[in-house]
């Protein structure tokens, strides 16, 4: 797998474990809200007064229909509106009530692949790679470590470029070091180039540029 594509996968593992998180956690919020308000009104209802005491927190909880909740919601005075009393539940508790489930196995699947990853790259960057490919012993290797079958003067050429500072060589560069006795070998390389380009693209991130005709490159898509 491309390297752009295997950061893309992990990307989309995250923004769907926080999704999954996140609509986990709103849905519980929701049901929260509702249960510690009709408890409330209950508790209210009973003792016909808005004072909150001991009393008053003992049956609110006693309306809690959420188990989790008892014991963790708690009334607080709000000043906005009259001195009302108004349920409170902690951000925490409402992530313990939710169903973190399905997040977590994503998570952990964040977590796997982004070892994935990493592991590619340092594999990747051990073999010496550019663009996916790799000069090894007098021959191209791809990312997966097989051999790119090359002919004999494919072969010549990919190495000039190859180890050419720049990965890039003239016209002249080239045909000199090919067919040093040849006047014009204008359409021969540009036969080889032909040639060349479809094998290196099928196993490799790389392609051959060409300026005009005047010189050839390596270059990375």
């Amino acid at each position: 797998m491309k390297q752009k594509y295997a950061v893309v996968v992990l990307f989309a593992l995250i923004i769907a474990s926080s999704m999954v998180s996140l609509t986990s956690y709103k849905t519980t919020e929701k049901l929260v809200t509702e249960d510690v308000n009709q408890a409330l009104a209950k508790a209210l209802d009973e003792q016909q007064s808005d004072v909150i005491s001991a009393d008053t927190i003992q049956v609110f909880n006693s309306h809690l229909q959420i188990e989790g909740l008892r014991g963790n919601a708690v009334l607080a005075v709000d000043t906005k509106k009259g001195f009302r009393p108004r349920p409170q539940v902690s951000t925490a508790t409402i992530l313990s009530l939710s169903d973190q489930r399905p997040s977590m196995i994503l998570w952990s699947m964040v977590l796997l692949w982004s070892l994935f990853c990493l592991y590619q790259h340092r594999r990747l960057s051990a073999l010496g790679l550019y663009g996916g490919l790799a000069l090894q012993d007098g021959r191209f290797v791809n990312a997966k470590g097989c051999e790119v079958k090359l002919t004999p003067m494919q072969q010549q050429l990919m190495e000039m470029l190859w180890q050419s500072p720049s990965h890039q060589l003239s016209k002249a560069e080239i045909c000199d070091a090919l067919w040093p006795k040849k006047p014009d070998t204008s359409e021969t390389l540009y036969t080889l180039i032909r040639r060349l380009k479809p094998i290196i693209e099928e196993h490799s991130n790389l392609k051959i540029e060409s300026d005009r005709g005047k010189s050839y490159g390596l270059k990375v898509r």
